[in-house]
């Protein structure tokens, strides 16, 4: 283990700023309302409700279909997000199916 040694009125100011960070964070999350997690989707969870690959949830997120957030290296979404989506991925579904009778004739 390594010791590192300050001066107390360093570690004091240390502590003032990230008290003073984790007001702003506190004012910035009450300003936006509750944004807290369990509201939100992960990948597996979007992947299950639209019936589509992890493949094609990329391809939603890449073009800008699918809003999204990243928190480290996971992937988050808003419910109503994935609710407009639905139409959009019913669509789709129908004009493969289309595709598909039309291609076996």
């Amino acid at each position: 283990m390594k010791i590192i040694s300050i001066e107390a009125q360093t570690f004091e100011a240390m502590i003032e700023k990230f008290n003073a960070f984790t007001r702003k964070v506190d004012s910035i999350c009450e300003k936006h309302g509750d944004k807290a997690l369990q509201k939100w989707m992960d990948n597996q969870d979007v992947c299950v409700i639209l019936n589509i690959s992890k493949r094609s949830l990329q391809t939603y997120r890449d073009n800008g279909t699918l809003p999204y957030t990243q928190i480290g290296h996971k992937m988050y979404y808003k419910p109503e997000d994935i609710e407009k989506m639905m139409p959009f991925i019913a669509e789709r579904e129908k004009d493969k199916q289309i595709k598909r009778k039309e291609k076996n004739r």
